[in-house]
């Protein structure tokens, strides 16, 4: 049996990749990904992870995650490729500014996480399909941002 943790992120991985508008769709995905859960253990975990409903670009409604209300989706990954290859491209650092570049469709989640992550040096991001901008506390250098997002991005001081 998969964690509850596991059950989560690949949750958020799907709902970041595909447009999804009813609870039978998203449990068809994770059963695809290896879970099998009742449609009450997926509705306890959609309110538990915030989601909500919004139109698409097409005008039909998806589930989408907090923040995330006009996101543009890629269904080219698996949420099971996407769990295990962060997307990292690069990072580029203008002021207290700083643009980290993914592959299409894992923007969100890894702003996601860098917003949850409590640190002190990222006031906030803003997420696109593969482009994050995060606005940084003054005097953070990109060394110390570096340091400070290893955690979530293992790969970043290899670009």
């Amino acid at each position: 049996m998969k964690k509850k943790a596991d059950r989560l992120n690949t949750i958020k991985m799907i709902i970041s990749s595909k447009e999804l508008g009813s609870q039978e769709e998203l449990l068809q995905e994770l059963f695809n990904e290896g879970f099998d859960l009742t449609q009450a253990t997926l509705s306890r975990d959609l309110k538990q992870l915030k989601v909500a409903k919004a139109a698409s670009m097409d005008g039909k409604y998806v589930y989408v995650l907090p923040n995330d209300v006009m996101y543009k989706r890629s269904s080219d990954h698996s949420a099971g490729e996407m769990m295990t290859n962060n997307g990292f491209v690069s990072i580029q650092f203008s002021g207290n500014m700083a643009v980290i570049r993914t592959r299409p469709g894992y923007a969100s989640r890894m702003a996601y996480d860098i917003d949850n992550s409590d640190s002190k040096e990222v006031l906030g991001t803003v997420a696109g399909d593969d482009t994050i901008m995060l606005v940084l506390r003054e005097g953070v250098t990109p060394a110390l941002l570096r340091q400070k997002l290893t955690h979530i991005i293992p790969n970043i001081n290899q670009k």
